[in-house]
């Protein structure tokens, strides 16, 4: 029985997960197991996972989705198998460094009292890395009007909080955005959760990854807030955050990343 089930899933990533997978094997802490679902790849993704696992099969499991069924169903689909006591994300254009598996697991072990802990994270593309992104240390409920609380794919979970949870939400409106629906019925539970002031994980963030934020997975973002402002009780007159997300839409690109900017350094001096 592993310590950590690693959770993943993958979709015509045949350039990146290579270098996200030796990620993984060069961790200080080797007590995990690594259960990737194959997202109906339309490239040598799944072809690379098969040949990866008949070599490790004592670490690797790889399932596969004959039909593309989107994030959510892909990491419950994980979630149903994983043996470990502590579930930890990753994404498979990402890179997670060398202790960050070690470090949330100690945190984990000594704060019982927390049932996930996230990382800040060094955000990258085709030039380089760039500042690192970190999150508030102790995020409150009220932290999601203004941003996730967490940086999804750096998190490591207590499972028995995933099964309270009974995981991520599978429909339309979370193909993008799951991990928001995901911390609204998070505090809803009564869970609390930590974020380490280290960047223990590398996210790439380039052309194509921007290219994802449609409009309508946007809208989609809107109704998440909407739901999840009510299962927390918000006040009415909070519900304007909600519209965040459509105005990021409109707001031009380079407004935008220096709206990033001030926001990273104002979360750095909060932690």
């Amino acid at each position: 029985m592993p310590k950590v089930s690693i959770i993943m899933g993958a979709r015509n990533c045949e350039k990146t997960i290579q270098k996200c997978i030796d990620s993984i094997f060069a961790q200080t802490f080797t007590d995990w197991e690594f259960i990737i679902c194959d997202d109906a790849s339309e490239d040598g993704t799944g072809q690379f996972l098969e040949n990866f696992q008949k070599v490790h099969s004592e670490k690797i499991i790889v399932l596969h989705n004959k039909e593309r069924q989107f994030l959510a169903y892909s990491l419950n689909k994980c979630l149903r198998i994983a043996r470990g006591t502590y579930i930890a994300r990753m994404d498979a254009d990402d890179i997670s460094l060398p202790e960050r598996l070690e470090k949330q697991v100690n945190f984990l072990d000594t704060h019982p009292e927390y049932a996930v802990v996230g990382t800040a994270m060094i955000p990258f593309d085709e030039s380089g890395t760039k500042q690192p992104r970190y999150m508030i240390t102790r995020p409150q409920n009220t932290d999601l009007l203004l941003r996730a609380p967490f940086a999804h794919a750096t998190i490591m979970m207590r499972k028995e909080a995933y099964d309270a949870l009974d995981g991520y939400t599978v429909c339309k409106r979370t193909e993008r955005g799951q991990d928001h629906d995901l911390w609204f019925r998070f505090y809803a539970a009564g869970f609390k959760g930590y974020n380490l002031p280290e960047a223990l994980y590398l996210v790439l963030e380039d052309a194509q990854a921007m290219k994802r934020r449609t409009f309508r997975s946007r809208v989609y973002a809107v109704q998440t807030k909407i739901i999840g402002y009510r299962l927390l009780h918000y006040p009415v007159y909070r519900y304007i955050f909600a519209l965040k997300p459509l105005v990021a839409a409109i707001v031009p690109p380079g407004i935008m990343r220096s709206y990033h900017r001030a926001k990273d350094k104002q979360s750095k001096k909060k932690v």
